[in-house]
């Protein structure tokens, strides 16, 4: 199991979620590669719906290019 921090990249409004830079989560994933592009996302959407009661799978923001993936261990 590894452990990745996701924190978005940028401030913006997106189908009415707004997502501020600096929110972070902490991602646990099986998989040792980017959960972003494993199962579409779907942990990475999970910890930021858990934390901070955003979807953002409505937002549209389930890529590299709204989060920043670091791998922590």
């Amino acid at each position: 199991m590894s452990l990745f921090k996701a924190t978005i990249k940028r401030s913006a409004t997106t189908n009415g979620i707004r997502l501020e830079k600096g929110m972070t989560v902490e991602v646990v994933s099986k998989f040792t590669t980017n959960p972003l592009n494993t199962n579409g996302g779907h942990e990475v959407s999970d910890a930021f719906l858990r934390k901070f009661g955003i979807d953002i799978r409505k937002a549209n923001a389930v890529s590299s290019s709204y989060i920043d993936m670091v791998k922590i261990n």
